[in-house]
């Protein structure tokens, strides 16, 4: 219906390059339409805006959003919960265990993990120019990639703290934080990773707050693995001070090395 409304307003000419641009692209009426007129409706220059802005290529079919949200909702909630979750990550080829999920929720700002709200999860996808299966599987290795951006992953680090504690509670379990951790730094590859887990569980054993969690990364990003660098002195959270010491103790880094 729209396409008819559209061309009853449209010269012949325009109506050719819309039909052109869609077959073109395989992009949606609309989308054609906002690109064309950003183009001046002329075909090369639309398509030079297209596949040069993200704010005109991520427009998207609202319509195809819908179905997507649809096929995944749970039959009992306006959202999508843990099973839908579950079928979504089959479709797409992914392990539900995959990093990249997390990143998929950071795009949706999802408030709590293995959920995703109508709106979340149509505002993700359309941030990311998704309103299908198809562009969402071709979608994976860039939303991947985005990992070895240096502050896109302090972004997503941030992110994962209150998306994985459970709701109500001010921190994250020492179970959960430790696998997010696991998660987390073997993109970073932190040789220290699992010396920090085993001291957790040892000597705190105890539920992680916001600040440890934020202030792990700062020493992650900032203090070198042999602790050449570390000032005893710093504000680094009485945590982490704890954690050196043991790491001396334990032998694993020689004190002054």
């Amino acid at each position: 219906m729209w396409l008819f409304d559209w061309q009853n307003k449209l010269g012949r000419g325009h109506r050719d390059k819309l039909q052109q641009f869609m077959a073109i692209t395989g992009v949606s009426d609309k989308v054609a339409h906002q690109a064309l007129k950003a183009g001046d409706w002329h075909l090369e220059g639309a398509l030079d805006v297209y596949y040069s802005q993200p704010q005109i290529k991520s427009l998207t079919d609202s319509r195809n959003l819908e179905e997507l949200f649809n096929r995944y909702r749970d039959p009992n909630y306006d959202m999508i919960m843990a099973d839908g979750v579950d079928n979504l990550c089959t479709d797409l080829q992914v392990d539900p265990q995959d990093i990249v999920t997390l990143v998929i929720s950071w795009h949706m700002k999802a408030a709590t993990m293995c959920e995703y709200s109508k709106q979340e999860f149509v505002g993700g996808l359309q941030s990311l120019g998704i309103d299908s299966l198809e562009k969402f599987r071709e979608r994976i290795p860039y939303i991947r990639s985005e990992l070895k951006d240096d502050q896109k992953f302090r972004e997503i680090y941030i992110f994962a703290f209150g998306w994985a504690k459970e709701k109500g509670q001010k921190s994250l379990a020492l179970d959960t934080a430790i696998g997010m951790w696991k998660l987390l730094f073997a993109e970073k590859h932190w040789p220290l990773i699992d010396h920090w887990c085993e001291f957790l569980q040892a000597r705190h054993n105890k539920a992680i707050s916001r600040d440890t969690w934020a202030q792990l990364l700062e020493f992650v990003r900032t203090v070198d693995p042999q602790l050449s660098n570390y000032d005893a002195e710093g504000a680094w959270p009485y945590l982490i001070d704890e954690f050196v010491e043991y790491l001396y103790e334990n032998g694993v880094i020689q004190r002054g090395q």
